[in-house]
């Protein structure tokens, strides 16, 4: 029987959710949660904490499966839609075999749907029809050069590419330091341009950086919330040219 107090309350409504596997040092949860509808939930899960600094070890380290299939397999208790692995170098210091592989771990797990942040970057290249990119990173330059590889194996080009050089506290980096490096790494060439890591905030760069440059500006939380909502058949909340392409629902990696 109702109490007095519940009498007339709205019951909440029924939340759909995405599972977001993150590495042990991502500090950006609220960014993630800024791209969500009110009436979808994030169930995150970290990584093993492990002390090697952004170099490509670290990016192969947050790529092993056995951790990701733990990982997963702890976020799917609420039912998620679909499962996020939220690491851009973790999902491309590997190649195109690598991510594949992610998403097929995620998978057999037990996640109904799953995507990478790099798979996701792809699928938004190909919706935009850019082949021809701008890289602005804040790794060292090996990781650096694992994504512009990566980037080839799908077909497109790095016309310029920088990155920071940064071998931890990623997620410090202020939004003075992003605009000043995607600045300096625009070249005319360039369709469009890519902000890296999942760890680097980005959100309300995007569209005052594309008013700035004229061409599309992708960042790493952007694509992969992007990709998250849109296998579920749900748009993102917020700016920039990838959010209004109004693109129909799409299983990850299908585009």
């Amino acid at each position: 029987m109702p109490t007095e107090l519940s009498v007339g309350l709205a019951e909440p409504a029924h939340q759909h959710g995405i599972g977001v596997v993150a590495p042990f040092d991502f500090a950006l949860d609220r960014e993630l949660w800024r791209w969500v509808p009110e009436d979808v939930s994030l169930y995150l899960t970290r990584l093993p904490f492990f002390t090697t600094p952004v170099t490509v070890e670290m990016a192969v380290a947050c790529g092993d499966r056995r951790a990701l299939r733990r990982a997963t397999r702890d976020v799917l208790t609420p039912e998620p839609a679909v499962v996020a692995y939220a690491c851009t170098s973790g999902s491309f210091v590997e190649g195109a075999a690598g991510e594949e592989v992610l998403r097929r771990t995620m998978v057999g797990a037990g996640a109904p749907l799953a995507c990478t942040t790099s798979g996701a970057l792809i699928d938004a290249l190909k919706v935009l029809g850019i082949t021809r990119l701008a890289i602005a990173t804040p790794y060292v330059e090996p990781v650096t050069r694992r994504l512009v590889n990566y980037l080839v194996e799908h077909g497109v080009q790095t016309v310029s590419c920088e990155g920071l050089g940064l071998l931890g506290n990623i997620w410090r980096v202020s939004y003075a330091e992003i605009v000043e490096i995607v600045r300096s790494v625009d070249a005319d060439d360039a369709e469009g341009l890519f902000i890296s890591c999942t760890n680097l905030p980005s959100y309300d760069l995007i569209e005052p950086l594309e008013l700035a440059l004229d061409k599309p500006v992708l960042t790493a939380n952007q694509v992969t919330m992007w990709a998250a909502l849109r296998s579920m058949g749900r748009e993102a909340i917020g700016g920039g040219r990838l959010l209004r392409a109004g693109v129909p629902h799409l299983e990850p990696g299908a585009a």
